[in-house]
């Protein structure tokens, strides 16, 4: 006897998968934003996405901080940038967002996590790493809440901090030393018109140039 159950799986997971792609297809850089408030649902959401993101030895050495009130919106735009220089097309749009997301990395979590008894590494040297996992992961929690921001409708921006302005946000927040920021995500509605990212004016690179197989 045919297992129906089993095909209505098979079914229920092309459905999801079609919907998963249409989110990766969608997804963009928005840096023009509507001051229109976001639903408190779906900025929890996305961080409840975040944290579902992998991480080495589930490390888990993330942080969020999420600034939601236009009193702290504006606290970050402040300490992140130039007072005296005047907004120009790209940072005006961006500064219309509704909420900012500061995702920030704990390289000790991970030295730590590694140097206990099931991972039998007996110190924490940081020269045992490959790669800044910490930096990766946080990363990787930071596309899932662009991913969520799409999949209600709205548009995201993942972007740097300026090296200069580290000590200002830190101050500015009370961000602790053993927690790094990689970077900032602004979240709101796209409005229409407004900077437009690289995309724009280059080319979205084929597979057959990034793919290599069985070797380079």
């Amino acid at each position: 006897m045919r297992d129906s159950s089993a095909g209505s799986r098979i079914r229920d997971w092309h459905h999801v998968g079609m919907e998963f792609q249409e989110v990766v297809n969608s997804r963009r850089m928005v840096r023009n934003y509507s001051p229109a408030p976001i639903p408190t649902e779906v900025v929890e959401g996305a961080l409840r996405n975040a944290v579902r993101a992998p991480s080495a030895g589930f490390s888990q050495g993330w942080a969020f901080l999420v600034l939601e009130t236009p009193e702290t919106v504006a606290a970050f735009w402040a300490a992140t940038t130039d007072a005296e220089a005047q907004p120009d097309q790209w940072l005006a749009g961006m500064q219309q967002a509704p909420v900012v997301i500061v995702p920030c990395s704990s390289k000790a979590a991970y030295l730590r996590r590694y140097a206990e008894a099931d991972k039998g590494w007996t110190d924490q040297a940081e020269s045992r790493w490959p790669m800044p996992f910490w930096h990766m992961d946080a990363a990787m929690a930071s596309l899932l809440i662009l991913l969520t921001a799409v999949d209600h409708g709205l548009g995201g921006c993942f972007f740097g901090i300026p090296p200069e302005h580290d000590h200002d946000l830190r101050a500015a927040f009370d961000i602790p030393d053993d927690h790094d920021p990689v970077g900032a995500i602004t979240l709101g509605y796209p409005a229409p018109g407004g900077a437009q990212g690289s995309p724009s004016r280059r080319r979205r690179r084929d597979l057959a140039d990034v793919v290599h197989r069985g070797r380079w």
